[in-house]
Parts: structure tokens; sequence; C-alpha cells
């Protein structure tokens, strides 16, 4: 097999999961052989990090309808570098670049949805892509809802590194707590809809109860002062601990007893992923791709979004349960075992762009 030469394209500045998958994704077609790049606007986060590991980046502002200057850089990019894929994540660059891409003849052009909220454009999922992959079946069989054709999406589901056995967390030495802390953990980037005021509502009365329990929330985000203005109005500084952006997440997770996410909307979570495969028991709530990966009972438990008392309830049956604790999370672990690697993201993406391409050359 050739390699391929892959264009990304990103409007996105910001640093998420969408990101994230991206980058995953990139390091992994690298890994196999393959010619990777990005364009992006010079502050994305997915620019600045994908330069820290050597790859190419381009730069364009990607503002969308009527960003000319951008349209004609890409279209000169694309031309230059003879790329047999271009894949976009967002609106603004899907616009940008896929009409560029569609311009110079770029032999395969693909959107990948990551969200899951109402599209603002049919066109970049009908009429711009050759093709679609859907982060879940959730999008999948939302973006089929809303018109794009049945046969151009394809789901393929996020992958994650599967984290390397850690004998200690150093998470507890750091935070001052012992062996008998019960530690709840949230990993998400502190922005809206994501639910770390649930949270807080949801384990407040908890916390005066309870001296042993904790909280510990991981990332940052736009939301950051201000989550952390809630926490120390309410006295909690010592008890929920805002420990920022972490590159050691398995060494996070390993030193907490649960998972929980509250999330308003998901397409999918890798957050869950990370949290089930390092062995810990999940609260998520029953919205959008979630149950796609929680099973209530089984591996973790799910609640409504925004309610605080069934988040609490939830919490309180998982920290009751040592036992049901290490059920969950021994089933998550299994379920993890076998699915959601990169590997699995990176071969099936490398499929799908190789099938995309044939495709394309026998209706050229």
């Amino acid at each position: 097999m050739k390699a391929l030469k892959v264009l990304h394209s990103e409007s996105s500045t910001g640093w998420g999961g969408q990101e994230i998958r991206t980058l995953k994704e990139m390091l992994a077609l690298r890994e196999r052989g393959h010619i990777v790049e990005v364009v992006c606007p010079r502050d994305a986060g997915i620019g600045i990090r994908s330069a820290e590991l050597g790859f190419k980046v381009h730069y364009a502002r990607l503002r969308g309808v009527g960003d000319i200057r951008s349209l004609m850089s890409v279209q000169a990019l694309l031309r230059r570098h003879a790329f047999d894929v271009l894949n976009t994540h967002s609106g603004h660059d899907s616009l940008v670049a896929g009409t560029a891409a569609r311009f110079v003849g770029t032999p395969l052009v693909v959107r990948t949805r990551h969200l899951a909220l109402p599209i603002s454009s049919l066109a970049t999922y009908n009429w711009i892509p050759h093709r679609v992959i859907a982060v879940s079946q959730y999008v999948r069989r939302y973006l089929i809802s809303v018109g794009v054709s049945a046969d151009r999406v394809e789901t393929i589901y996020d992958g994650i590194v599967k984290p390397e056995p850690i004998a200690q967390s150093t998470l507890r030495a750091e935070l001052g707590l012992g062996s008998d802390a019960v530690i709840c953990c949230m990993v998400a980037i502190m922005r809206d809809k994501k639910g770390h005021e649930d949270l807080i509502s949801a384990a407040q009365p908890l916390l005066a109860r309870r001296s042993n329990l904790h909280i510990v929330m991981a990332g940052n985000g736009e939301r950051f002062d201000e989550i952390k203005g809630v926490v120390d109005g309410l006295g909690l500084g010592r008890r929920i601990h805002l420990i920022g952006f972490r590159t050691d997440i398995p060494n996070v997770l390993r030193g907490c007893d649960l998972f929980v996410l509250p999330t308003h909307q998901e397409a999918l979570g890798q957050s869950y992923i990370e949290a089930m495969a390092a062995g810990l028991p999940v609260i998520g709530t029953d919205v959008d791709g979630v149950p796609e990966l929680i099973k209530h009972n089984v591996n973790g438990l799910l609640v409504p979004p925004k309610n605080p008392d069934a988040l609490r309830a939830a919490l309180v049956q998982l920290i009751d349960n040592p036992d049901q604790r290490t059920r969950f999370g021994e089933a998550g672990r299994r379920m993890t075992k076998d699915r959601f690697s990169v590997d699995d993201m990176a071969d099936e993406t490398i499929d799908f762009y190789l099938r995309g391409l044939h495709r394309q050359e026998r209706h050229a």
C-alpha cells in the first residue's frame, strides 16, 4: 500500500476532545508511514501541538464564507503538495478548505463530525465532502435524519492510547490525601454544558457529611476562573480540587475511586473511555452517544442531564458500595480491552480513506 498524503484542516482554535482525537489520528497514521499535515489558524491549539510533535503545519485564517484569501491559500497548498485526502473538522474550515479541495480536484474530501449539536450547513456534509465520518452511532443517525445521505456516513469511534500499568499514582501525595480518602474524578474542558456546576451542586451536601470525600476536576478552559470562583465561594477549595490541564491523565485516574462526567451533550466521550480503561466505574448522563459507552448497572450508572439530585444518588450508590465500584470497573476495563484503541481508529480511518479513494476513481 502506498503512503497516503493527508491534510487535516481545523478552524477551531480551542483544545478539546475534537482536536485531541484528530492529533491522535495524525500520530497513528504517521507511525504507519503516511504523510500527514495540518492547516489551521496560527493560534489554533492543534497547530501548536502538531508543530511540537514535528508535523508540518500550514496557516490560514479559515473564517468561513467570504474568506477568499484563505480559499486561495489552501488551493495553492493542495495543488503544490498533491494531497490524496483533505479531512475537515469544523464548519468554517469545511467551507473554505473543502471548497478549495473540490475546485482543485483533491481525490477525496472527508468531513469528520465530532459534535452532538445541530448542524449549521447541510452543504458541508452533502455537497462539499465525498464522505463523512461520525464519531458515534448517535451522530450518524442524527446526520441521516437531517438529510445527509446514509451511504456517505460511517461511524469510527474515538480511540485512546491504552494506559501502561501504573504501580502507584502520585495524585494523593500531590493533594495531601491518604488511602482512606474517596476521590471522585471529572476530566473535561471547562466550558458550557460539561456539567461542572451540576457535580458541585450534587457533591456539596455529601462533602458536608463525609469528611473523607474529595472531588478532583482536571482540565482548563474558558470557564476555569468562573468554576474556581464558585468552588471558592462555597468554601470548598480544600475538598474540590481544580488541578487544571494535565498531561498525566492515566496517573490522575489511577489515584481516584470513581469517574463522573455529567455532560449535557456529548457525541461520545473520550474521557469515559479513558476512565474505563483505567478500571474506574463511571457515572454519565443519558444523552446523545454516551449510552454507547456506559451500560447502566453494568460498567457504570446513567443519570438524566441537569439533575443534581439524581447525580447525588448515583454518587452515594458508588461511594457506599466499593464492591460495586470494583465490579463496574472490571466490566469497563473488559469493554475497552479489545475496543476503542487508537490502533483501531487509525486502521478503520485508513480503510475508510482507501475505500473512498477507490470509489472516487470508479466514478471519475
